[in-house]
């Protein structure tokens, strides 16, 4: 006896304020349309369907394109730069600061005048500044 197995397809039906709450998540830029897909297990072109019918901001006649990178991934990466270049920022002034700390020692204990002032002779690298 052979058995006759079909899948059966599987028809959602979504309310009007799941559809609009859709579209308004990826009208904020919270999520892209393939995360949608992905977080909700809806189709990829019933979304797009959706932006098409409930968006605010989409008029009759223009087509929505959206970018590889989503807005949400741009700003993440613009702020993990923030960071790095805050911490490079951070690294360099902790760095003048110990250079600025040897230059007052070596003026203090060992009396040479590493900083010069636009009024004091040139130097000819061989002699030490006179103690005072």
């Amino acid at each position: 006896m052979k058995v006759n197995i079909r899948l059966i397809k599987k028809n959602r039906i979504y309310s009007e304020e799941f559809k609009r709450e859709i579209v308004s998540l990826f009208e904020k830029g919270t999520y892209s349309t393939l995360q949608l897909e992905k977080l909700y297990g809806i189709c990829n072109s019933s979304i797009y369907n959706w932006i098409y019918k409930f968006s605010t901001f989409n008029e009759p006649g223009q087509r929505v394109i959206e970018m590889k990178i989503s807005s949400t991934q741009k700003v993440k990466e613009l702020e993990d730069r923030i960071r790095e270049l805050e911490r490079s920022v951070g690294q360099k002034q902790i760095k003048i600061d110990y250079l600025e700390k040897m230059i007052d020692l070596a003026k203090t204990e060992l009396h040479i005048d590493i900083k010069k002032n636009s009024a004091t002779p040139q130097s000819n690298g061989l002699d030490q500044t006179k103690k005072k």
